[in-house]
């Protein structure tokens, strides 16, 4: 007889008159061996969930720690960063992230929310912890909530975001307060595992372009990419497809449309023993077209000596007449890594810029 069943038997043959001390006893200690009997839940782990204390710290890093009067990468001027650090275990894995004037929302890539205000001191205040409400699948496990990209509309507040696993695009309310509708495109169907929509971004004609991680449509080259003429989620929309190329061992792992419209695309690569370098790319909307193989611009790198890690979010803002570059890091929630949030200006093309 299993610890169940004897706890039923028990109520079931207690006294007519009602149950004592003694029985209630009996019963305490049948349910107490029920707890200690009945085996753990054996099957996937439960995605780790942000804690309701939102605390994290900013600590300063260096663009190249040994010479920090270095303030140049490439066509990108290092202006500040900062190591994000909490002593929750569900915090980092940073995927993609919007940022407003002073305000920063970071998704990671378990649906995890992070949200705060950082001023030009680089201090925060405001932080918040929340998790997406809705996605593919329960949220039980993190395949059902590995949200790779993220995009908005800045006049509606609506936010889209993609999820790799199901080849997915959900449309959020803003504040990613609710989930509103979503979509798994046809053309994106075959994608393969972990692999797409890792980039995607909305452009100012309302259309969306989405580009998967690592692998090229049929026959093709590069990586596959979709040009949707308007939101994904609305309905049957006309796009078509392209391919993007990469730098050489390079991958795509986020894109931001320019206060010029032009297209700025993250790259990262892995090397074992353990190593992670981004190079950015710009992108002419002009050479997206159907079926066109479009190579984007190389602007930056980002290797050791600078600062280096598994950048894979990137968003552009302004501030008066500059143009803001950010790029936070996946972490991967292991020692090894760290989770980076850095601010560069994008500094006008030059001769040696283009060479």
């Amino acid at each position: 007889m299993g610890p169940l069943a004897c706890v039923q038997d028990m109520i079931a043959v207690a006294p007519a008159g009602g149950v004592d001390q003694g029985w209630r006893m009996r019963i305490l200690y049948s349910v107490l061996l029920l707890l200690v009997l009945t085996p753990p839940w054996m099957g996937e782990k439960r995605l780790p969930l942000l804690g309701r204390d939102p605390v994290f710290e900013a600590r300063p890093v260096q663009l190249d720690a040994a010479n920090p009067a270095r303030r140049r990468a490439g066509q990108l001027l290092f202006l500040g960063g900062v190591r994000l650090d909490s002593p929750d275990p569900a915090f980092g894995g940073f995927s993609s992230l919007q940022v407003s004037g002073d305000r920063f929302t970071l998704l990671s890539d378990g649906g995890n929310i992070v949200r705060f205000r950082m001023d030009r001191a680089w201090r925060l205040s405001a932080r918040q912890f929340a998790e997406l409400p809705a996605g593919p699948g329960t949220g039980w496990v993190k395949a059902d909530r590995d949200s790779e990209s993220m995009t908005s509309d800045p006049a509606t507040g609506r936010i889209w975001v993609g999820f790799e696993r199901a080849n997915a695009i959900w449309r959020f309310a803003p504040g990613l307060a609710r989930g509103e509708a979503h979509v798994e495109p046809p053309a994106m169907a075959d994608w393969p595992v972990n692999i797409g929509p890792e980039a995607m971004t909305r452009l100012p004609d309302g259309g969306f372009i989405v580009i998967d991680e690592g692998e090229p449509w049929p026959g093709g080259k590069g990586r596959a990419a979709i040009r949707f003429s308007g939101d994904p989620v609305a309905g049957p929309r006309q796009g078509f497809r392209f391919s993007y190329l990469a730098p050489p061992h390079y991958d795509p792992s986020d894109m931001t449309v320019l206060p010029d419209g032009r297209l700025l695309v993250l790259n990262r690569r892995f090397a074992l023993p353990f190593n992670f370098t981004a190079k950015l790319t710009l992108i002419d909307p002009a050479a997206i077209r159907p079926g066109a193989l479009v190579r984007g611009r190389e602007i930056a790198t980002l290797e050791a000596p600078l600062v280096h890690d598994n950048f894979e979010g990137v968003a552009a803002t302004r501030e008066g007449d500059a143009t803001i570059i950010w790029i936070v890091s996946d972490d991967n929630q292991l020692f090894l890594q760290r989770s980076l949030l850095l601010k560069f200006r994008l500094e006008p093309d030059s001769a040696s810029n283009r060479r």
